[in-house]
């Protein structure tokens, strides 16, 4: 009788645990197998709604395209739900779509027009890109992109921009539109003495720029961009001069000044480069050797940029029309048929990311991912990369590629609610997110721990890595990060390799991080942080930025090789 109970009592306890099992997915099998080796699913979804906790969905070679919500998390770090790559397998998800049916209008330039069927309930190219700290520029950006075998092109501020002769540029896309610097005065000769300078009020004429306050008396010329110029009224000279002093300041790159006479198309007398100072506020002289002149002159200073315009911005440009029945993309393609080449277009918001909060204990491994309509992900909204967590614990996202996301590649980031983007901007706005936050049950039972490492992350918009709270006690390390806001097509206060606000207890370490507008960015309660063993290089501003925090947080062992290491408008950093 003991005998005959025994298989019995083992069988009852095995199905009360449940039996850990994988699940196969195939680009050639049937959503209606039963999803093992022999018979594979054909979407990751398919796996996701089937897959509980201890289960592990196997994906195997192959282009998916598709957006997986998983529907549950796994029940415990030791009991989790695994997506990964077969064996030997590189799959890759896709949040585009190939399109057909191109037709040639003139030149280089094709225009193709989609049912609103095509999109369904999301048209990323009637999604314009928002949000609190967004700054498009002047102009309007959506999450819709267009890719010519892989490679984005750019959106046009007007379909007109697309049919300039040969080799014109639009004029929002031939110069960086980003500000230089600022000047509060300048001296003829080294000497910096008050009674020989020269200040705002001896300004005759002017393209562009503005007179801003300046914290150390008076006002400055500020909101400089390339090709802006300043006539100053005639300044005497003496006998002879060679040397001017400027007083400058840059909050970016910083820029070069020429120096004329007469006016911004008089002789070159010399210029003054001027570096990234640390803010706009923060003052430097700077000394400029000019050719030699005397007595009454009238000087020119015409601003240009400072270092090489490294945006990338030689793409083809493309602009889109939506109406309700019809969405109309022109697009161009220089020596190419759109028809035989493979050309795609986002069609979806994200290509990983659950759409309910709590998706715990989910690990995510050895995929390619591409192609989202992810919008600006600012710390006082719903924060949606191409891959997120949506306010979770215990992620682990590891040895994946991800790229072309029209904003955020990886998303540890805030919950969504109803106040969503409507801080105005401001510093009680944010802190109004934090009480909500803690309402939803912001602490390390219930949000962050998670893992991020050795992944390759290139081309977003925004940032490789973003996350408001959301990323608390996690681990981010061994990835490669470049190509992170490099087209500078819009701007704001949330772009960076790595941008992440709270970040209690994170570990951030030996990652490589070149090629991006700044490589690391602690905002706001960088708490028991440490940031130790990272290489940073050929990042355009600062490698590392650390603003509002009263630490304690440990910056070791890391190497900054960037122009400007360093900006930091916090307290309590240790720095090793």
């Amino acid at each position: 009788m003991i005998r005959q109970l025994v298989p019995i009592a083992v069988g009852l306890m095995l199905c009360g645990s449940g039996w850990a099992r994988e699940w196969h997915v195939s680009p050639s099998g049937d959503d209606n197998n039963p999803g093992d080796a022999a018979a594979p699913l054909k979407t990751i979804q398919a796996a996701a709604n089937r897959a509980m906790p201890g289960d592990t969905v196997l994906i195997h070679e192959g282009l998916y395209r598709e957006r997986v919500d998983p529907p549950r998390g796994g029940a415990s770090d030791a009991e989790r739900i695994t997506y990964q790559a077969a064996p030997g397998a590189r799959p890759e998800i896709r949040g585009s779509e190939v399109v057909k049916g191109w037709e040639k209008v003139s030149g280089d330039v094709w225009k193709l027009t989609l049912p609103a069927s095509f999109f369904g309930d999301f048209n990323p190219f009637a999604d314009e890109i928002r949000g609190d700290w967004f700054d498009g520029r002047g102009r309007k950006h959506h999450t819709g992109a267009v890719y010519l075998n892989g490679n984005w092109l750019i959106e046009a501020a007007a379909k007109e921009d697309l049919f300039l002769p040969a080799g014109q540029k639009p004029d929002w896309l031939a110069y960086p539109d980003v500000y230089l610097l600022n000047v509060a005065w300048w001296s003829p000769g080294p000497s910096a003495s008050k009674e020989n300078r020269v200040t705002t009020d001896r300004i005759v004429n002017r393209s562009g720029t503005r007179n801003a306050p300046c914290d150390e008396g008076g006002e400055c010329v500020g909101y400089i961009k390339a090709g802006n110029w300043l006539l100053y009224d005639v300044t005497d000279f003496g006998p002879s001069c060679d040397t001017l002093t400027l007083r400058v300041a840059s909050a970016t790159q910083g820029g070069i000044v020429e120096i004329r006479l007469d006016g911004p198309d008089g002789k070159k007398l010399g210029e003054c480069r001027v570096p990234h100072t640390g803010d706009w506020q923060r003052w430097r002289n700077r000394k400029a050797q000019i050719s030699p002149i005397s007595g009454r002159q009238r000087l020119c200073f015409v601003f240009r940029p400072g270092a090489e315009d490294t945006r990338e911005l030689d793409a083809p440009l493309w602009f889109a029309e939506v109406a309700p029945e019809a969405t109309t993309v022109w697009a161009q393609f220089p020596g190419a048929d759109p028809n035989a080449e493979t050309v795609e277009i986002n069609v979806r918001r994200a290509v990983f990311y659950p759409s309910r909060t709590g998706i715990n204990y989910l690990t995510v491994r050895g995929l390619a991912m591409r192609h989202a309509a992810t919008n600006w992900a600012p710390p006082t909204a719903e924060q949606v990369g191409l891959i997120g967590t949506n306010w979770s614990k215990g992620w682990i996202i590891e040895d994946n590629e991800i790229s072309h996301s029209v904003c955020s590649g990886i998303a540890l980031g805030k919950h969504g609610d109803e106040f969503d983007n409507t801080s105005a901007n401001t510093a009680e706005g944010y802190v109004e997110t934090i009480h909500r936050a803690i309402a939803r049950g912001w602490s390390k039972e219930n949000i962050g721990s998670h893992t991020v490492r050795r992944n390759h992350i290139s081309h977003c918009e925004q940032t490789g890595i973003v996350g408001s709270m959301g990323a608390v006690f996690s681990v981010i390390e061994q990835n490669h990060i470049h190509h992170i806001h490099v087209r500078e097509l819009f701007t704001g206060a949330e772009m960076a390799g790595i941008k992440l606000h709270g970040a209690i207890d994170v570990i951030l370490r030996n990652n490589h991080i070149h090629d991006t507008c700044r490589g690391l960015w602690l905002d706001w309660m960088a708490q028991g942080a440490r940031v130790s063993g990272n290489v940073f290089h050929r990042n355009r501003y600062e490698d590392l930025f650390l603003e509002v925090n009263h630490g304690p947080a440990l910056v070791d062992h890391n190497l900054f090789l960037s122009p400007v290491s360093l900006l930091t408008v916090s307290r309590g950093i240790a720095y090793v």
